[in-house]
């Protein structure tokens, strides 16, 4: 644990620049998730081909590796810190509990999807796209106002 400590401002480092990888994969899946839903709803089969390997690729090489650090890396500065007993990280972790939740559903729509399936519309997998960036200001606050 010394020597962590030692290095918890690049553990903070570390962890900020694959919050923000995860987070850029969480805005960008959703937007292709739409894409995607509108190749099949005009039946372009080629073009949701496409979207399928596209959401593929950035799931194994951004998204999944990417909230897997975070949350390594996460863990580790809440226990490095001595943060367990404060309320800001509860709030907080519920909210990265929350992002990853989304996480997964954005991957099993996207799933759904390559299957032919739509279960939503739209408008709704528009406003479904939000979900990151209202987190994601929750989460900012919570780290550096620490409300409580």
């Amino acid at each position: 644990m010394d020597m962590l400590a030692g290095a918890y401002l690049w553990i903070v480092a570390a962890h900020v620049i694959f919050v923000i990888f995860w987070m850029a994969g969480l805005f960008m899946l959703p937007r292709y998730l739409v894409y995607h839903q509108e190749a099949l709803v005009a039946g372009r089969a080629d073009e949701a081909a496409l979207w399928v390997e596209r959401e593929s690729k950035l799931r194994a090489i951004i998204l999944t590796p990417a909230m897997i650090v975070v949350w390594v890396l996460g863990l580790t500065l809440a226990t490095v810190g001595h943060h367990w007993a404060e309320g800001w990280l509860h709030a907080k972790l519920l909210f990265v509990l929350v992002l990853s939740g989304y996480h997964g559903w954005a991957v099993g729509y996207a799933k759904t999807l390559a299957r032919g399936v739509m279960k939503l519309d739209g408008r709704r997998l528009r406003m479904i796209n939000e979900v990151p960036a209202l987190a994601a200001v929750v989460i900012v606050v919570l780290v550096f106002v620490k409300p409580f």
